[in-house]
């Protein structure tokens, strides 16, 4: 898939608006098409036929992997039938400052209105843990949406409101072992998407490992067996 991909969806033609949004202590892009209906309630985005699509943020600094994991998520869904989108934020990315990228999970038959952040995910994906005390990561969160943190530490250990479910992996550690990247600079995207699969159940992990084989040309096996790991190892807070 490329970086910015729609599958079985329509692709967002030229001619694009350009406006600004603050939101998350960072500068949000919105691309919106004249022709387009937008719109943004206290429920969910829907689709054309009317129907809820699930939206995941995917938040990481640069060299995690995060534009990599949405679009391995997006995959995972695909193989399972599902019509989805994953594109990163707009802007440069450099190695080590905050990274935001989406996917979008629609029913077979629905079409996406527009590409555009999402303010108001049904579910985050954290891959750095010290960006829950730097960004404002929580925001619009949806409440009883799964909040899966890279974090040694229990869910119960990390503050997060009890209106949201929490998941955690230590996969920057399995990710080491596994040989993804370096000691100071593990790539746990992969890993993380285990974890993910296991909190949410919102796709199989057969179908997260076909995936990993499309979308992880390098070291496949390895991100394979580290998103198997933390699939098995996840801690729900159960």
């Amino acid at each position: 898939m490329e970086a910015h991909t729609d599958k079985r969806g329509p692709q967002i033609p030229s001619g694009l608006v350009v406006a600004q949004r603050q939101a998350l202590g960072l500068s949000y892009i919105l691309h919106l098409r004249d022709d387009f209906k937008y719109f943004r309630n206290t429920n969910s985005l829907k689709t054309q036929k009317g129907t809820t699509m699930i939206e995941i943020r995917i938040h990481g600094r640069g060299g995690q992997g995060a534009v990599v994991a949405s679009k391995v998520l997006a995959e995972a869904a695909f193989l399972e039938g599902h019509y989805v989108q994953a594109y990163p934020q707009y802007g440069v990315e450099r190695r080590g400052a905050p990274v935001i990228a989406f996917t979008r999970i629609a029913e077979p038959g629905d079409e996406f209105f527009v590409r555009q952040d999402i303010l108001e995910p049904d579910h985050l994906i954290i891959l750095d843990p010290t960006l829950l005390s730097s960004v404002n990561v929580l925001f619009g969160l949806k409440k009883g949406g799964w909040v899966v943190v890279n974090t040694p530490d229990a869910p119960s250990a990390l503050g997060i409101p009890h209106e949201y479910k929490v998941a955690t992996v230590n996969a920057s550690d399995i990710a080491v072992r596994h040989g993804i990247g370096s000691r100071t600079q593990p790539v746990v995207n992969t890993t993380v998407l285990g974890a993910f699969a296991r909190a949410t159940g919102l796709v199989r992990l057969e179908s997260l490992l076909e995936a990993i084989e499309e979308e992880a040309p390098t070291k496949t096996e390895e991100n394979k067996a580290a998103a198997r790991e933390a699939y098995e190892s996840a801690n729900t807070g159960g």
